[in-house]
């Protein structure tokens, strides 16, 4: 089974995240929406397949990250998240929340072995 198939997004905690946003929109050309900022790309096995990776700025008292108290969080696509929760679990993985299904995907949060939140986003479009 294929796990981690790419990165889904990268999300961090920051004093003032309209200044970041305007600051990296500024000097970087990150161009930002309500969600921070999408990268657009194709699968290179697949290229009529579109994939997306997401920036983002968090506000420094977020609980989103929770129960992690790193100042950023790391989104991974994957494939068949039910299956990869299932083999994660048989590893003594800590699994945070149940899988939320959204319009646009499956998600789910676990923990590294140093306390680093993870989410994992099973795209709808895969």
């Amino acid at each position: 089974m294929k796990k981690v198939t790419g990165i889904g997004g990268v999300f961090f905690k920051c004093n003032d995240p309209k200044g970041m946003n305007d600051w990296y929109a500024k000097n970087l050309g990150l161009p930002q929406t309500e969600y921070g900022t999408t990268f657009e790309w194709r699968q290179a096995d697949n290229p009529e397949k579109e994939g997306s990776t997401s920036w983002c700025t968090f506000p420094q008292d977020t609980k989103y990250f929770n129960p992690s108290e790193k100042p950023f969080m790391i989104n991974y696509r994957v494939e068949n998240l039910a299956a990869l929760i299932d083999e994660l679990k048989k590893e003594n993985v800590t699994i945070v929340d149940e899988i939320a299904e959204y319009d646009y995907g499956k998600f789910v949060h676990i923990l590294d072995p140093e306390g680093n939140i993870i989410e994992l986003w099973e795209p709808a479009d895969e």
